[in-house]
């Protein structure tokens, strides 16, 4: 039975804390034993940290006994672990991550690795250093839907891709702890910490573009850019590929993120519900995919991979790094008025 912590209770803890319930009421091979977080309010409020689950049919509650920190070398000084969960403001990954791997942890780091690829390859160079595990969660590559398509683009079942576009925006985040995710020196604005999603999704199916070009803005006075789009140019593979964020979508808008692929044969689109594959010779269809999401799916991925001590090849860590990279030759582009920027990593 693995020992886990999980450092760090915002919105995205939050939702770790969740699947942490979960993975443990079915028996996955962990124990949550401790929690971390700065913030009194959300490491001991019944909203964000609450000791109960409630069963699936409404009634009595399961506890879980996991302990609760303030103080995050205290509880690793403390507690015997395996691994750690760590759901920080991104400016805090490369740090945290670097110390828990020396003292013998595991370590599953939230999206994205870091600010810049220079701090990615310290956090590389420590898990070969020290022989630990160190995977980022970047939820796509185990998302149900991205998976489909990857699938659809690497069997070349519809030819070669014409077209690609693929959109996430919604409110803007301004409950982050001391407004971190609209700072710039701390979150990279929504180019890093938002957009990285469907920057690694392309870097993840379509591999490295040779160049990008991006236009931004920046609407929020302490952030960097709140509102993207990109081209990405690949010259062999001759299709028109673009990402765009925007996370300024206030009022009633609710987050959204989507993806449209046309092929010379058939297309494949995805708004939030059914993946919808359209061949262009019949009619479309609804692939039958796992109903779970990718947040859960690469919890139980890391998870099996430190047990099996197996590597963590959907998300290798190179590839981390480079989707890191690529974002930050969009923001190198956008900080150009929209110059084209060569790729090269």
């Amino acid at each position: 039975m693995l020992k886990a912590a999980l450092i760090g209770l915002g919105a995205m803890g939050s939702g770790h804390l969740n699947n942490y319930h979960r993975l443990m009421k079915e028996g996955k091979g962990v124990k949550l034993v401790a929690i971390c977080d700065v913030d009194p309010k959300r490491l001991y409020g019944e909203e964000k940290a609450e000791l109960n689950i409630a069963t699936d049919d409404g009634g009595a509650t399961e506890a879980f006994d996991y302990r609760r920190y303030l103080d995050m070398d205290e509880m690793l000084e403390k507690e015997e672990l395996d691994y750690v969960d760590i759901v920080l403001p991104t400016f805090l990954h490369a740090p945290v991550a670097i110390k828990c791997m020396k003292r013998g942890l595991h370590v599953l780091c939230e999206k994205p690795m870091s600010l810049n690829p220079e701090l990615c390859q310290q956090m590389i160079d420590c898990s070969r250093e020290t022989g630990k595990k160190l995977m980022i969660a970047q939820c796509l590559r185990f998302w149900p839907a991205y998976e489909y398509l990857k699938s659809v683009v690497d069997s070349g079942k519809y030819g070669k891709v014409v077209c690609a576009n693929f959109f996430r925006g919604g409110p803007t985040p301004m409950w982050s702890w001391e407004n971190w995710l609209l700072t710039k020196e701390r979150s990279g604005g929504c180019v890093i910490d938002q957009h990285v999603h469907d920057v690694d999704t392309i870097n993840w199916i379509f591999g490295k573009p040779d160049r990008v070009v991006t236009s931004a803005r920046r609407v929020f006075d302490t952030s960097y850019y709140d509102a993207c789009a990109t081209t990405y140019f690949y010259d062999d593979l001759g299709a028109v590929i673009t990402a765009q964020d925007d996370w300024t979508i206030n009022g009633d808008f609710k987050f959204t993120m989507n993806f449209r692929v046309n092929f010379e044969k058939g297309a494949v689109v995805w708004n939030g519900g059914d993946v919808e594959d359209i061949p262009h010779d019949g009619k479309a269809f609804t692939p039958q995919l796992d109903s779970d999401d990718g947040y859960y799916r690469e919890m139980v991925y890391f998870i099996n991979a430190v047990t099996q001590d197996t590597p963590t090849d959907r998300v290798p860590l190179e590839s981390t790094k480079n989707t890191i990279a690529l974002a930050c030759c969009e923001l190198q582009s956008a900080d150009n008025k929209g110059m084209p920027v060569d790729v090269k990593f």
